[in-house]
């Protein structure tokens, strides 16, 4: 792991694990929701969360995995508060069931996770016929975003309590096309690259994030949001890719663990050095600098208006 020992102003590095950037951290009281929870990053989210006294929402299409992950934390920390609800980020009906359930729950929301996702699939089209990727990794999120954000900001007004928003994004927003979100190529499957697609789909989590936390700034909210890249990890992302012999191989050596690659999601949604931080990128649990695209506010803006004009017409 000799990469990742380099230290950054937060103090911690990418070899720091989700347990040492939160140590010492009291989050009993504050409810997370974590999509994509029943494995890898999400899976280690949700323990680590559980573990400083956050009450958990695993927000899962495998409701069996969730559980399993469930009875595993709980045989660790029987005091873990943890549900499970059911989500699927690719099909805008179930999001909108699931953000009309959690709203009618009388549940606060402090933390919204936007960890779900899938990676470099084939060209395949959501139960709404838009591409997977950006469809999953980007819209569904948007969506359950908007959905969800009246909850988030009565809870911070109520509780006085600093609401956070974290997208998990990706290194990889640096190899979206060329001019970053193709809004009139989505569905284009010739012109369709796996990997770019992904890219394209991860630049859109940090454009939403930015575009959000100006907003929730404007309007003079008590809530963040931020995008974060939890490094490279070997998990079952990798499932639509040729290289896993080769990750099998190599990737002890060249790539973080589950419990180091959660860190920087769970620093951004706990960590008092974060307080007051929005449209930022985070890597290594450290602000990074992300693409030109990254940084592009009317960018940000189109695609804003972009997603918006996608969830009405559904």
């Amino acid at each position: 792991m000799w990469p990742f020992n380099w230290k950054g102003a937060s103090g911690f590095s990418g070899s720091s694990t989700a347990e040492q950037v939160t140590h010492g951290i009291d989050a009993s009281g504050l409810t997370s929701i974590v999509t994509g929870a029943s494995s890898g990053i999400g899976a280690e989210t949700t323990r680590v969360l559980a573990l400083r006294g956050v009450h958990v929402i695993m927000a899962v299409r495998n409701k069996v995995a969730a559980n399993d992950i469930k009875e595993a934390i709980l045989k660790e920390i029987p005091s873990a508060k943890i549900d499970i609800m059911e989500l699927d980020l690719s099909s805008m009906e179930s999001v909108k069931k699931f953000a009309s359930e959690f709203n009618s729950s009388g549940l606060p929301l402090n933390i919204l996770i936007n960890n779900a996702g899938v990676m470099a699939c084939p060209f395949t089209l959501s139960k709404d016929n838009i591409e997977l990727q950006f469809a999953t990794n980007h819209l569904g999120h948007f969506l359950l975003t908007n959905l969800l954000l009246d909850t988030m900001k009565k809870t911070a007004r109520e509780s006085k309590i600093e609401g956070r928003i974290v997208n998990v994004s990706s290194g990889a927003h640096k190899f979206a096309y060329s001019e970053g979100i193709r809004f009139d190529k989505i569905n284009d499957q010739s012109s369709y690259s796996n990997w770019r697609a992904y890219g394209q789909s991860k630049l859109a989590n940090i454009l939403h994030a930015n575009e959000l936390a100006r907003r929730l700034k404007d309007d003079g909210e008590n809530i963040i949001a931020n995008s974060i890249h939890p490094g490279a990890i070997f998990t079952n992302l990798y499932r639509y890719t040729s290289i896993l012999g080769i990750l099998n191989v190599v990737g002890k050596l060249v790539m973080k663990n589950v419990q180091q690659g959660a860190a920087t999601t769970c620093y951004v949604a706990l960590h008092t050095q974060v307080k007051g931080i929005g449209g930022e990128y985070f890597v290594d649990s450290n602000i990074a600098k992300t693409s030109s695209h990254g940084r592009d506010t009317d960018l940000a803006k189109k695609l804003w208006d972009f997603s918006m004009d996608l969830i009405k017409d559904k």
